[in-house]
C-alpha cells in the first residue's frame, strides 16, 4: 500500500480507538493532525498554523450563527416542553403499536423542524424508555430508533435546514431543494427502510423472548429509572408546538430566506407561544444561556475535526488516495459517494466531513461536469454514513444516555444510518440515472 495513504488509515483507526475511549475531541484532532504531519513530512507547527487553524476557523467563521440559532431553539423546545408535547401526541395516535419505528418518526419530525439532534436525545430518551417498557420491547433497539430519525432522511432530505444541507448550499450554489424529485423518492425509500428494519428486529427480538426485562444486558436500569413517567399536564398543545416548526420551513423553502433568519424566525414565534411555560424572566436568561453555551461546544468539536481535514487534504497520500479513486473509472456520482463518505468516516462526523470533502474536492467535482444538484443530494445522504462508525462521539453519548454497550446495541445503529444510506445512495444514483429528475 502506497505509505501516505497508509498513514492515512492508521490516522482513521487512531481516531476511532482515542475516541471510542471518550477522548475529547479538542484534544484529538490536534494530537492525529500532528501524527499525519510528522508522518507526512511537512513542518509541525507550520503546518498547524497554515491549515489546521485556517480550516477549523474557517468552519466556525461559515456556520457559528447555524449552530448559534438552532442550539437556542432546540433549548427552547427542551425546556418549555414543547418536543415533549409533539412526541407524546404523536405516540398517543399510534397507540402502542410500531414503537421503535415511531421513536424514529418522531425525532426525524423534531431534526427536520430543526432542533438540535442533541437536544432531542435527551428530550425523547425519557419518553423512548417509557414506551419500550409499555410494549414490551428490549432496550438494545433504543439507540438506533432515536438516532437513525436524527441522522438520516431528515438531515439529507430536500428543504431540510440541516447544516449538512447548507453546507451543501454554500458550496455549490445550489437550493435546500436540490434534484427534488428523486430526493424526495430517496427520502420516503430512506424512512421506509429504517421503518421496516425497526419493526423487523423487534418481532425478531420478542420472538426470542428477549424483552424490556432483559437480565443479560451490562447494565441494569435502576427502579427510579423505572418508575412510571408522569406526564406534565402543562405541556404546551401540541399542535400549537408545531407551529414554529412549520414557520421554519415555509421560512427557508417558500420565502428562501437564510436558514439563520427561518430559525430566528421559529425562535420568536415559540418565545410568544410559551411564554408563559417558563415561570420567570430570569429563567428565560438561564434557557438561553444554556442554549448558547451548546452551540459553543457542539461547533469547536466540529470545527476542530474540520481542522484534521485540513491537514489530510494537503498530504500526499489524500491527493493518491483521490487519484486512485479517480483511476477505477467510477460513475461520478459513486465517486462523490465514496470521497464524501470516506472523508465522513476520518472525521467522525457528517458535517465535518462534508466540510472537508468540499474543500478539498469541489473542484474536481466541477470539472467532473455532475449535475451540482445531484452533487447536493449524494453528498449530504452519504455524509450520513460511515460517520456512523463506532468513534462516532454522538453515539458514544447516546449509548451512556440509554445504559448500553456497542456489542448491544451498535449492530441496529450501523444497519439504520450506515448499510441502509448507503443503499439509498445507489437508489438515488438509478433513479438519476432513468431520467427522473
Amino acid at each position: 500500500m502506497n505509505f501516505g495513504i497508509l498513514v492515512l488509515v492508521l490516522a482513521i483507526i487512531l481516531f476511532a480507538l482515542l475516541a471510542f475511549k471518550q477522548i475529547s475531541a479538542l484534544i484529538l484532532a490536534p494530537v492525529v493532525s500532528i501524527f499525519v504531519i510528522v508522518f507526512s513530512g511537512m513542518p509541525i507547527l507550520a503546518s498547524l498554523k497554515d491549515y489546521f487553524m485556517p480550516a477549523a476557523a474557517g468552519y466556525v467563521s461559515s456556520y457559528f450563527l447555524i449552530f448559534f440559532v438552532g442550539a437556542l431553539f432546540g433549548s427552547i423546545y427542551q425546556f418549555t416542553g414543547a418536543a415533549e408535547a409533539i412526541a407524546r401526541f404523536i405516540a398517543k395516535v399510534c397507540k402502542g403499536k410500531f414503537v421503535a419505528p415511531i421513536i424514529m418518526t418522531i425525532t426525524g419530525i423534531l431534526t427536520y423542524g430543526g432542533i438540535s439532534g442533541f437536544v432531542v436525545f435527551f428530550v425523547i430518551y425519557p419518553i423512548a424508555l417509557q414506551l419500550f417498557k409499555e410494549g414490551n420491547i428490549t432496550r438494545r433497539l433504543m439507540p438506533a430508533a432515536i438516532s437513525s430519525g436524527c441522522w438520516t432522511w431528515s438531515m439529507s432530505g430536500p428543504g431540510s435546514p440541516s447544516i449538512q444541507n447548507v453546507i451543501a448550499i454554500d458550496n455549490l450554489g445550489t437550493t435546500a431543494n436540490a434534484a427534488l424529485l428523486p430526493s424526495i423518492l430517496a427520502t420516503v425509500a430512506m424512512y421506509a427502510l429504517i421503518f421496516a428494519w425497526l419493526e423487523y428486529r423487534t418481532r425478531k427480538f420478542t420472538k426470542k423472548g428477549i424483552v424490556f426485562d432483559d437480565k443479560t444486558l451490562t447494565y441494569q436500569l435502576t427502579a427510579e429509572e423505572l418508575k412510571e413517567d408522569e406526564v406534565d399536564a402543562d405541556l404546551p398543545n401540541p399542535y400549537l408546538a408545531f407551529l414554529p416548526i412549520i414557520a421554519i420551513l415555509v421560512s427557508f423553502n417558500v420565502l428562501h430566506v437564510p436558514v439563520e433568519t427561518a430559525v430566528t424566525i421559529g425562535i420568536a414565534l415559540s418565545i410568544v407561544l410559551f411564554f408563559n411555560k417558563i415561570e420567570s424572566l430570569a429563567k428565560w436568561i438561564e434557557l438561553f444561556n444554556k442554549g448558547a453555551a451548546d452551540s459553543g461546544v457542539a461547533i469547536l468539536n466540529t470545527a476542530i475535526v474540520v481542522g484534521f481535514g485540513g491537514i489530510v487534504q494537503q498530504t500526499k497520500g489524500f491527493s493518491d488516495l483521490v487519484n486512485s479513486l479517480q483511476n477505477f473509472n467510477l460513475s461520478p456520482l459513486v465517486f462523490v459517494m465514496i470521497t464524501v463518505s470516506i472523508c465522513a468516516g476520518a472525521c467522525g462526523s457528517a458535517s465535518g466531513g462534508l466540510g472537508v470533502a468540499f474543500n478539498a474536492l469541489k473542484q474536481t467535482y466541477v470539472e467532473m461536469g455532475i449535475n451540482l444538484e445531484y452533487v447536493h443530494r449524494i453528498a449530504t445522504i452519504s455524509a450520513g454514513t460511515l460517520d456512523t462508525l463506532p468513534h462516532q462521539g454522538t453515539q458514544i453519548t447516546l449509548l451512556n444516555i440509554c445504559k448500553l454497550t456497542h456489542k448491544e446495541a451498535y449492530y441496529d445503529i450501523a444497519i439504520t444510518q450506515i448499510l441502509i444510506p448507503f443503499i439509498v445512495c445507489f437508489i438515488f444514483i438509478g433513479l438519476v440515472n432513468i431520467g427522473i429528475v
